[in-house]
């Protein structure tokens, strides 16, 4: 059967139809010009779409179909811990008293809500090590941006004739969101190098830490999947410029309940609630990224922060004379804070080292699965021979023999059902291929993962050209990107 040709939702429906009609208001009606001023008024009517609800409907799970998710099929997106999102999650976040709570509610009246923040505060400090959370950032992107602009503040405190240090350092294996944040607080990105062993290179960070370098943003375990053993003198070394240390919280789910950030030397750590936590995400959201931070940090933490009064009653505080100020409107993403205190809530603290231990047995289980199939020999693993969570193989020798590149091998593994993982990052790595599995995928989806891989090579060596024009079997084959970012389309004329 021929596939309808796509069409938006503008191009359906007719004049005069409906989904509902809203019933007649039983309040006086008032003149439009009574509530707002001329130049802010419409000429006419905005266009649009006139169209019945099983239109809507099919319109929408039509795109949803279209659509690669979790539920679909494996998910190996390196960094992004893409885990099962657990539907009891769902069920507590929907309940009335969580979906329907204004966020202007008066705290006298939003105990409930107030007192579950508080809560997953302290379960935040516990996990992390470090006595004071701030749930108020959006994401983790926006948490690196919360971190950094509180090292900013707590050097303009204890800076003397009002001198910040203007240098961030940041490892070649960093998140590119981290030298983008660094810039954004207007601070200088300065890159630390990668040793062979793929941990921070000492020599080099010693002689990059000065009296200039205001903070090292680092992710441990890093993103080749690997724990830093250097943590301790790393973390010795900054302190001793008087620099901060900020954990970048991307990779938490490797060593939740195993080790804590703050007894690592930290400073400041941010949570992605939407990854370690089983908030659903992708497609740009929702997120979550709390802070949490030591008490050097704390006076400066963003309000309000969620406390309690003498009677214990719980209240948003607003009174810190340090502060940063808001981060955004309204008190951080409050379903994420549902779904993540109960994914805590469920597991305690024995499952949250469960499923770490898992996520690291999953990930290595892989890796060995791998290497069994021959993979090895063309998709090499370029640092240690174990990993953490996550593991990001090299491409080039595949690259060179097999004539394909990873993006190839990308594009082929949705013929074979899977998501591809991420692919070119860290950018260390020549056509870098980087595989999390999660602790949620059973033993025969990895096998089944480690089989395809192999599969596409030994088609590839006997066709390059098949894994070249791969995707086949999806709704949009495979597109130009540079182009499509050069020359995007943002605007369709209407008829």
């Amino acid at each position: 059967m021929q596939r309808e040709a796509a069409r938006t939702i503008f191009q359906k429906g007719a004049p005069g139809r409906r989904a509902f009609v809203c019933p007649d208001m039983d309040v006086p009606a008032l003149d439009v010009s009574e509530l707002l001023p001329e130049r802010f008024r419409r000429a006419q009517p905005p266009r649009l779409p006139e169209v019945s609800e099983p239109e809507i409907v099919r319109h929408y799970v039509g795109i949803s179909k279209r659509n690669f998710d979790l539920d679909s099929g494996f998910y190996p997106l390196g960094s992004c811990t893409m885990k099962h999102n657990p539907r009891l999650h769902e069920r507590v976040a929907a309940l009335p008293g969580h979906a329907r709570l204004h966020p202007l509610q008066d705290p006298e009246r939003a105990q409930g809500a107030l007192e579950l923040m508080w809560n997953l505060q302290q379960a935040l400090s516990e996990i992390s090590g470090l006595p004071h959370v701030s749930l108020q950032p959006s994401a983790g992107s926006h948490g690196e941006l919360a971190g950094v602009l509180l090292t900013r503040a707590y050097h303009e405190q204890r800076g003397e004739g009002g001198r910040v240090p203007n240098k961030v350092l940041t490892p070649d294996t960093a998140h590119g969101t981290n030298p983008a944040t660094v810039t954004m607080a207007g601070f200088e990105v300065v890159k630390v190098a990668t040793n062979a062993d793929g941990g921070v290179d000492i020599d080099d960070l010693r002689a990059k830490a000065d009296a200039d370098v205001a903070c090292l943003m680092l992710t441990n375990p890093n993103t080749l999947g690997l724990f830093d053993p250097n943590i301790s003198e790393i973390a010795e070394i900054v302190h001793g410029v008087g620099a901060t240390l900020y954990y970048d919280g991307a990779n938490l789910n490797a060593v939740m309940g195993l080790s804590r950030p703050g007894d690592m030397g930290f400073d400041i750590v941010h949570f992605n609630l939407h990854k370690s936590f089983t908030q659903p995400h992708g497609g740009g959201g929702p997120g979550s990224g709390p802070i949490a931070v030591s008490e050097r940090i704390a006076p400066f933490l963003p309000v309000p922060v969620v406390g309690r009064d003498e009677e214990g009653a719980f209240a948003l505080e607003y009174e810190r004379g340090r502060s940063i100020g808001r981060l955004r409107g309204f008190h951080g993403n409050y379903g994420c804070f549902v779904r993540s205190y109960a994914y805590i809530c469920s597991l305690g603290g024995d499952g949250l080292k469960d499923a770490s231990e898992t996520a690291v047995l999953n990930a290595n289980y892989l890796l060995a699965r791998l290497k069994e199939h021959g993979v090895a020999e063309y998709l090499t693993l370029p640092y240690g021979e174990l990993c953490m969570h996550e593991f990001v193989l090299s491409g080039g020798p595949m690259k060179r023999a097999l004539e394909i590149k990873t993006l190839d091998l990308a594009k082929r593994l949705l013929d074979f059902g899977f998501h591809p993982p991420t692919v070119y990052f860290p950018l260390l790595v020549d056509e870098a291929l980087m595989v999390e599995p999660t602790e949620t995928e059973t033993k025969e989806t990895l096998d089944a993962f480690a089989a395809a891989i192999a599969a596409i090579l030994r088609e590839a060596a006997e066709d390059p050209e098949i894994a070249r024009g791969a995707p086949y079997s999806t709704p949009v084959r495979r597109l130009d990107e540079v182009a499509a970012a050069k020359n995007p389309v943002l605007r369709e004329a209407l008829a």
